[in-house]
């Protein structure tokens, strides 16, 4: 033991348990948890580009802002990283994320453009999606749900397609459960009555 540490033991706990020593080591230790949350939203937001792509696609009917959809919400999710929880879901916040972009920015920017909204009649093409309809249904099928009112496709796409809880979905999109579960069940009661070639099931 050091002569000064033995005779001013006060001394020596306070130097070691300085606040300037402690703040640098917390601001340390921040800094290197941003760049490990950064480095892993990154390589998140890779595994999750194609998924991404298909809710903005499934949101606006068009591929180039489904593409500006996707940029948007990979470099706010950049911007964000600090504000991302480890542990917990990164595609859920992603796709929080995408659907704050759609309903503060793209479509706000559609109206004063004068384009108004989305026609939710439009046909939606997964061409360059991949395996988007094996994954759930078939083509068919997939026609009719891209046919439903934003509010009811959005809840089946995140439920059905993405297979989220209830829970989930109620959280990306700011809703109740209760609000989920009754689009969910009105947009069942529309393809069961649509139905495959005519209504059949």
């Amino acid at each position: 033991m050091s002569v000064a540490r033995s005779i001013f033991p006060a001394y020596s706990r306070a130097r070691m348990e300085s606040p300037v020593h402690s703040a640098v080591s917390r601001d340390a230790g921040l800094a290197e948890a941003a760049i490990a949350s950064e480095a892993d939203i990154r390589s998140g937001l890779t595994e999750n580009l194609a998924r991404l792509w298909r809710y903005g696609l499934v949101l606006s009917h068009q591929r180039d802002v489904a593409d500006d959809l996707v940029q948007a919400t990979c470099l706010r999710a950049l911007e964000r990283a600090d504000q991302f929880v480890p542990g917990t879901r990164l595609d859920r916040w992603l796709f929080s994320i995408l659907h704050s972009i759609w309903l503060n920015e793209i479509r706000s920017r559609r109206v004063r453009q004068g384009q108004g909204f989305v026609d939710a009649g439009e046909t939606l093409t997964f061409d360059g999606a991949h395996d988007t309809e094996t994954h759930v249904m078939a083509g068919q099928v997939l026609k009719q749900v891209n046919a439903l009112p934003e509010a009811q496709r959005t809840v089946v796409f995140l439920a059905y397609v993405e297979g989220l809880s209830y829970r989930e979905v109620a959280g990306i999109l700011d809703i109740p459960i209760g609000t989920v579960m009754s689009r969910l069940a009105a947009a069942r009661a529309k393809l069961s009555d649509a139905g495959p070639e005519g209504g059949r099931q």
